[in-house]
């Protein structure tokens, strides 16, 4: 018997920045091997246009994701639910692995201030990754 391919929900208020960049880096590094979600308790009518030219910037293009609301459903079926600064906003199950990412809001910032957030999430990203699909 095979496990279970873990899932990933990663929630901030807008869904247009730091959620929509950690979902790019994990579809990026985990490929299939993970189900990647994210969503927004307020979602902003579109991803941050800044947010899409520093992940264009390492090669992981997010133009064609848009913000969604998250739902309970969503975060139901996911292994691990990741919030980023939207607090009491956000969903909580009891009995799930939940992780706060304390990170900054690219929101009104400009690229060089976007360009480390988007880094930062990329290490974060790299060792969830490592965590949920260990070598071997």
């Amino acid at each position: 018997m095979t496990d279970p391919t873990p899932s990933v929900l990663f929630v901030c208020v807008h869904n247009a920045g730091r959620s929509q960049m950690a979902a790019g880096w994990l579809r990026h590094l985990a490929g299939d091997a993970v189900e990647v979600r994210s969503a927004g308790s307020a979602p902003a009518d579109q991803v941050n246009p800044v947010a899409v030219e520093a992940m264009r910037e390492v090669g992981i293009d997010i133009t064609g994701q848009a913000p969604k609301i998250v739902t309970p459903q969503d975060a139901a079926a996911s292994t691990v639910v990741i919030t980023m600064g939207c607090g009491d906003v956000c969903p909580y199950f009891p009995g799930q692995r939940h992780e706060d990412w304390k990170l900054d809001d690219p929101a009104g910032q400009d690229i060089a201030a976007v360009r480390l957030i988007r880094d930062e999430i990329g290490d974060r990203v790299r060792a969830l990754v490592a965590e949920l699909r260990p070598a071997g």
